[in-house]
């Protein structure tokens, strides 16, 4: 499988072409709202399963995300898939609140 391929259907939405990376019985959801950009920062193989760490944000930028998503592969298609979804924007109040953290310079 072709996961830059893969990365490049899922920012332009395009659900015929993402369908082909698909299992026949898996469901694939396109409907995002406004047009997305990213980049691709790390791709790990391990067995059957594709790790990647990818930033996606809208065309306009005002916001980001980290997605970690978890591809289980059989036959070239994805079987499985679970996304874990970071916002890139300022820390929640809360913490801010408690000092956590320090920038590293």
């Amino acid at each position: 499988m072709d996961i830059k391929e893969f990365q490049n259907a899922v920012l332009k939405q395009d659900a015929e072409k993402l369908r082909t990376f698909f299992h026949d019985s898996a469901y694939v959801n396109c409907e995002y709202s406004g047009d997305w950009d990213g980049t691709s920062e790390r791709i790990e193989k391990v067995g059957n399963l594709i790790i990647t760490a990818v930033k996606v944000f809208p065309v306009t930028k005002e916001v980001s995300f980290h997605i970690i998503p978890f591809m289980e592969i059989e036959n070239d298609k994805i079987i499985a898939m679970n996304e874990y979804w970071g916002d890139d924007g300022s820390a929640p109040q809360w913490r801010l609140d408690k000092h956590i953290g320090t920038t590293i310079c």
